[in-house]
C-alpha cells in the first residue's frame, strides 16, 4: 500500500495546481467582459506607450518628444540637457526633476527616475479603471498558474514513477497503479490543453480592450508626421526612431558610471 502515499500528494499537487489556473482563467474572462468600456477610447501618446511597453516606454516617448520639440537636448554620448525647463504636463516635469537642478543628468538613471514617477503610477491607474491595463497583481497570474500545472504534471509523472519502481508488495498489479496515477496526470494535461486554446493571450500590460486600441493606432504609425513619428515610437520603442544619434543617446550606459566614478574619486 506504500503507492497509496504517493498517489495522495499526486492527486494534491494536481487538484491545487488546476484549481489555481481554472480561477486565473476566471478572471481573465472578466477581465475580457469588461473590455468593451473602453471601445469609446482614444489612446493618448502616453496610454499607447504605457499599454505597449509600460513605464518605461512613457518615459522613452517623453524624452523623444521633448527633443524633437529643442527642449531637451538628447546627446549621442548618453546625456540629456534641459533647454526649456518649463515642463507642459506632468509627464515633463517629471522628466525634468529627474534630470535634477543642474539641468544635465546622463540618461539612463532619467528613464528610471520618471518611469517610476507619480505621474506613470496616476496614469496605470486610469488606465485599469478604463479596462485598458491589466492590474499589476494579475499581469503573470495565469502564466504563473499554467507554469504550476506543468510543474504538477511532472510531479506527477515523478510520484508514479516512484511508485512503480518501489519493490513494496501491493494487491494491486502495476498497471492498476499506473492507472490510478495516470488520472491526476489526464487532470493537469487536460487543464493545461484548456487553456492553451481557451485563455485569452495577454501582453503583459494591455487588457484585451487596450490590445484592440492599439492594433488599431499601430495601424496608423509610421514615418509621417510628428505626431505620426511619436505614435510609432509609443507603440515600438526607441528602436522607431529615425534620427541615428537620438536612437544611439538611448543605447549608452557606460557615460553614467564613468561619471560615478570620476566623481567618487575626485
Amino acid at each position: 500500500m506504500f503507492w497509496v502515499l504517493l498517489l495522495l500528494p499526486a492527486w494534491a499537487i494536481a487538484g491545487i495546481a488546476c484549481t489555481r489556473l481554472c480561477l486565473a482563467a476566471v478572471r481573465t474572462a472578466a477581465a475580457d467582459a469588461d473590455a468593451t468600456a473602453g471601445r469609446g477610447h482614444d489612446l493618448t501618446l502616453y496610454e499607447a506607450a504605457f499599454l505597449s511597453g509600460g513605464p518605461r516606454r512613457v518615459a522613452d516617448l517623453t524624452l523623444v518628444s521633448m527633443a524633437r520639440q529643442q527642449r531637451l537636448l538628447l546627446a549621442h554620448t548618453g546625456w540629456a540637457t534641459v533647454v526649456d525647463p518649463r515642463g507642459r504636463d506632468e509627464m515633463e516635469r517629471s522628466v525634468i526633476g529627474a534630470i535634477g537642478p543642474e539641468g544635465q543628468s546622463p540618461i539612463a538613471p532619467v528613464r528610471d527616475a520618471a518611469a517610476a514617477a507619480d505621474a506613470v503610477g496616476s496614469l496605470a491607474d486610469r488606465l485599469v479603471s478604463a479596462g485598458l491595463a491589466v492590474p499589476a497583481g494579475s499581469r503573470t497570474s495565469v502564466g504563473a498558474a499554467v507554469r504550476q500545472v506543468q510543474l504538477a504534471t511532472v510531479a506527477v509523472l515523478a510520484l508514479g514513477t516512484a511508485a512503480l519502481l518501489t519493490p513494496a508488495p501491493s494487491e494491486l498489479p502495476r498497471h492498476l497503479v499506473a492507472l490510478w496515477f495516470a488520472l491526476p496526470l489526464a487532470l493537469t494535461l487536460s487543464c493545461l490543453a484548456i487553456a492553451r486554446i481557451e485563455i485569452h493571450p495577454y501582453s503583459h500590460w494591455a487588457s484585451p480592450a487596450g490590445q484592440r486600441l492599439l492594433g488599431a493606432l499601430a495601424l496608423h504609425a509610421g514615418s509621417g508626421d510628428d505626431r505620426t513619428y511619436l505614435t510609432s515610437v509609443a507603440v515600438r520603442g526607441v528602436r522607431a526612431i529615425g534620427e541615428p544619434d537620438l536612437r544611439a543617446a538611448f543605447g549608452r550606459r557606460d557615460p553614467y558610471w564613468r561619471h560615478r566614478d570620476s566623481s567618487g574619486g575626485a
